[in-house]
């Protein structure tokens, strides 16, 4: 038996748990560990020239946060605002970012049987975001979880866009 039978023996097949929440007419989910908490939509403070899909900053105990809404930046047309908007508060690689979506769903655990990885298509959401599609069933139904890498998405070229906004925020408070 070589050291990695060993170790794998030893680590069983890691479950993760996923926050999950719509955009639209899909379901994603994104690592629950990277969820600082959840809370209603705010008015926000709009920062001049930032791209569409960052809505503004909002000052949370203190913090200046940027919000990014999810749906714009997924080209997944223009977003309401009601009373079930959602902003996701995210803690990526030390910084703090929201992230408004339609509505949060729950808390899901997926061992990595559930977890395939993304097929190959043409999707208005980059492939690269895509982690895999969760697969869930509760009795005779299964549905699909679209799994984002939320670090890497928020740490993408267009949202380095944040940090300047974030900036151009703190320099203006």
């Amino acid at each position: 038996m070589g050291v990695m039978e060993r170790f794998e023996a030893k680590n069983p097949a890691r479950i993760q748990e996923f926050l999950t929440f719509r955009l639209g007419g899909e379901e994603y989910g994104i690592d629950i560990l990277k969820v600082q908490e959840i809370r209603g939509y705010d008015t926000v403070t709009r920062i001049a020239g930032a791209p569409t899909f960052i809505k503004g900053v909002i000052n949370l105990r203190g913090v200046i946060v940027p919000i990014v809404d999810l749906r714009m930046k997924f080209n997944l047309g223009e977003a309401r605002y009601d009373a079930f908007t959602v902003v996701i508060i995210l803690n990526i690689n030390g910084r703090v970012v929201g992230a408004v979506v339609d509505s949060v769903s729950d808390v899901l655990e997926l061992s990595p049987e559930q977890i395939k990885p993304a097929p190959e298509f043409s999707s208005l959401l980059d492939q690269d975001y895509i982690t895999g599609l969760g697969s869930i069933r509760s009795g005779e139904d299964e549905r699909m979880l679209i799994l984002i890498d939320i670090d890497r998405l928020m740490s993408s070229a267009d949202m380095a866009l944040i940090s300047q906004a974030h900036q151009e925020a703190a320099v203006a408070a």
